[in-house]
């Protein structure tokens, strides 16, 4: 699998972590934690695809970076 230009971007951003925290993904979508937390509450397609690419770890929520960039190149 290719890595796409997003995903490289996201990855040297956020120091080559392959998995983001809740506020790492507000702050790439523009929105606080708290707001991207009610986005994903919503039956949306926003919060679907959102709700795909989130892994939890115990009670930490991560996110993956290769779903969180498909999402943005598929916007």
């Amino acid at each position: 699998m290719q890595i796409t230009t997003t995903e490289k971007m996201l990855l040297d951003r956020f120091g080559g972590s392959p998995l983001l925290s809740t506020q790492q993904v507000a702050q790439i979508l523009h929105r606080s934690p708290e707001g991207l937390r009610i986005t994903m509450s919503s039956n949306s397609p926003l919060s679907n695809r959102l709700r795909a690419c989130k892994l939890k770890i115990g009670r930490r929520v991560y996110f993956k970076v290769t779903s969180i960039a498909q999402l943005i190149d598929e916007a």
